[in-house]
């Protein structure tokens, strides 16, 4: 199986368990059920990115990684490259990335937001 096939089974198999996570945990008010996405798919992110490796199964990595914990989460690979930077010391490179991500991120939904709604 090609790698782009992976990604792309592993993406509709994350992306479905985040619905149904979201389905179940639904409530007004704080996205609880994001939230539990975010760090649950994080906490994957870790155990799988060291598990692979150890048990020499990198060609699970685009399914398993990319794919289910991508269309999972994709706060989980923020979460894991934050992390590698402060492993590697790089800790200004890890708070820059870390506000950067979040700030410009934020801003663009919320430049998006302003353009889908002007054009509405």
């Amino acid at each position: 199986m090609t790698p782009m096939i992976s990604v792309a089974l592993g993406g509709a198999l994350g992306a479905s368990l985040r619905h149904l996570i979201a389905s179940a945990l639904a409530r007004d008010g704080f996205p609880v059920a994001i939230l539990a996405c975010n760090v649950l798919g994080s906490f994957a992110m870790g155990l799988l990115a060291v598990a692979l490796v150890r048990h020499g199964l990198p060609q699970w990595q685009p399914f398993l990684l990319t794919g289910v914990l991508g269309g999972f989460t994709t706060f989980s690979a923020f979460s894991l490259e934050t992390l590698t930077l402060v492993e590697r010391g790089a800790l200004a490179q890890a708070g820059l990335y870390v506000a950067a991500s979040v700030g410009l991120s934020v801003m663009a939904l919320a430049v998006g937001l302003w353009l889908g709604r002007s054009f509405a």
